[in-house]
């Protein structure tokens, strides 16, 4: 009701998320997950392991987590625990999920964003010019 699509459109729609993940080997249990949690945290968190060489890992477990495993990706806990399954320290994990450390970075990204337009997840910005919101097939990327 909130985005004013119906029953059958969200099934549809979780149908294709969960078709183009296995595609890619990813899975997609949407039954797991039981709320919209802040990722906030998490994407201080990434900003953190960007500097430590891990951003890639850490996105991948946080995704995994939440898509596939269906957990609490705004715990500091578990935040910590994903960063350690990713290779980054868990203690300066907790570190940075404890404090305010890049709260000001993630913030001046958002407002980055915000400002060109992109105000959801997944956005892509294709050859510097052309924004593409919303998961798309693979074919409509090459088309792209």
């Amino acid at each position: 009701r909130k985005y004013g699509r119906s029953a059958e459109e969200v099934a549809s729609g979780k149908r294709m998320l969960m078709e183009r993940g296995a595609a890619i080997g990813f899975t997609f249990d949407l039954e797991k997950r039981s709320h919209f949690y802040n990722t906030f945290d998490a994407h201080r968190l990434l900003f953190w392991a960007l500097q430590q060489g891990r951003q890639l890992e850490l996105k991948k477990a946080l995704l995994r987590g939440y898509f596939s495993d269906g957990q609490n990706v705004s715990d500091h806990e578990t935040l910590a625990r994903l960063a350690a399954e990713a290779g980054l320290d868990i203690e300066g994990a907790r570190r940075v999920v404890g404090s305010t450390a890049y709260a000001n970075e993630v913030r001046e990204l958002e407002a980055f964003y915000r400002e060109h337009g992109i105000n959801s997840v997944p956005a892509m910005v294709l050859n510097g010019r052309q924004l593409v919101s919303g998961s798309q097939s693979v074919s409509y990327y090459e088309q792209m």
